[in-house]
């Protein structure tokens, strides 16, 4: 298995962002149809994922708590004029008022701590995993993830039982997080793919991975995931509405799957497609994940998952909330086809980049991928 550090994971993905880096992708991808396209196809994806290898790693709930579910339900909240005058980052008071109307709104709350309530339990242990891939420029914002943190803490979850987890240290500066900025006690968590430098090379850090190497059914392929994800009982999602150069969007479901595992690179081919819906169906994942929040306060229509073309980043100034990872992810993909259509860009299937993956995570019962089943209500303040 592969680790890589973050120079040379932010190397392959701009090296994925180059039109001959696509060109050579496509015609691989054209040569080895046959090869690639029949193990990966969408029809009968559920039959493929077959069962887990070992032991369940399901997350329980404490006993007599039901966290709130709503599936195919989707909510998103706009605010004109809540970004900075820098155009880069919201404004406090917009960000919290938009976290707090999407939650109330979506489980009929009064207000964001009886909201909150609904998702989290005293004896939960948390992970919150952000995304800061992009940087500064185009991150989860602490705007919106601190706020919800200090819900969870006021609703009553231990500081020290709450992890904030990214992959790289300098994906999470990218938040602008920073522990001072978080309740006291609350943990910061950088997995690196789950290794550590030693006087013999790399090698796995049994501080980030505990679980055994497992073969995610259906790929082919094996992976760990981290311990922040395996040992937490509870998993909230901030991730972002982004376009992405090989799986198309890069929305919930890939925050989840390639920002929790150490192998990320080797869930790629195909577009991804449907590795990242097997993926995120491993008992692992979809029995922690309790609700996703899309970051939209900006939206990334080409170019993605870097800082690298900044001309196809737009404001869209909106949250979104969903306890239905697939039903957001379906929305996130529509808002990206807009801003694309808009900047006069092709198609993300004409560009031979539709995440499939969505559709299939649809197939294996992950959450609603039909358009004309979900939800939408927006809302504006």
């Amino acid at each position: 298995m592969r680790l890589t550090d973050e120079t040379t994971e932010t190397a392959r993905i701009e090296d994925s962002l180059t039109p001959e880096a696509g060109a050579t992708r496509r015609a691989f991808l054209g040569a080895a149809g046959v090869a690639l396209v029949a193990p990966f196809a969408l029809e009968g994806v559920a039959e493929a994922a077959g069962a887990a290898e070992g032991p369940s790693l399901a997350a329980v709930p404490p006993d007599g708590f039901r966290p709130f579910q709503a599936p195919g339900r989707v909510i998103k909240v706009s605010k004109k004029d809540c970004l900075q005058a820098n155009q880069l980052y919201p404004k406090p008071e917009d960000a919290k008022a938009m976290l707090t109307r999407v939650l109330t709104e979506l489980t009929g709350k009064a207000d964001l701590l009886s909201a909150v309530k609904e998702f989290v339990h005293p004896k939960d242990k948390v992970l919150v995993k952000v995304n800061g891939i992009a940087r500064e420029n185009m991150s989860t914002n602490k705007e919106l993830v601190i706020p919800f943190v200090e819900a969870l803490v006021a609703a009553g979850v231990p500081a020290n039982q709450i992890t904030l987890l990214e992959q790289y240290g300098g994906f999470f500066s990218g938040t602008r997080i920073t522990p001072a900025a978080l309740p006291a006690g609350v943990q910061v968590a950088i997995h690196q793919n789950g290794k550590i430098k030693g006087p013999d090379g790399d090698k796995e850090n049994p501080a980030m991975v505990a679980m055994a190497e497992r073969l995610i059914p259906g790929t082919g392929t094996r992976t760990k995931f981290v311990r922040p994800l395996t040992e937490c009982t509870a998993a909230f999602n901030f991730a972002l509405v982004k376009d992405h150069s090989i799986c198309g969007f890069t929305g919930a479901l890939k925050n989840m799957t390639h920002g929790c595992s150490v192998n990320p690179h080797d869930f790629h081919v195909h577009n991804a497609s449907p590795q990242i819906a097997l993926m995120y169906a491993q008992d692992v994942i979809k029995s922690r994940v309790r609700l996703s929040i899309l970051d939209g306060f900006k939206v990334m229509a080409n170019g993605g998952p870097l800082w690298k073309m900044p001309q196809h980043v737009k404001p869209h100034e909106a949250v979104y909330a969903s306890t239905d990872p697939v039903a957001l992810d379906t929305i996130g993909w529509e808002v990206v086809e807009k801003y694309r259509a808009e900047l006069g860009l092709k198609t993300l299937a004409e560009d031979r980049r539709a995440p499939l993956y969505i559709k299939a995570a649809g197939e294996l019962g992950l959450g609603i991928a039909d358009r004309a089943r979900i939800q939408l209500k927006e809302i504006t303040v």
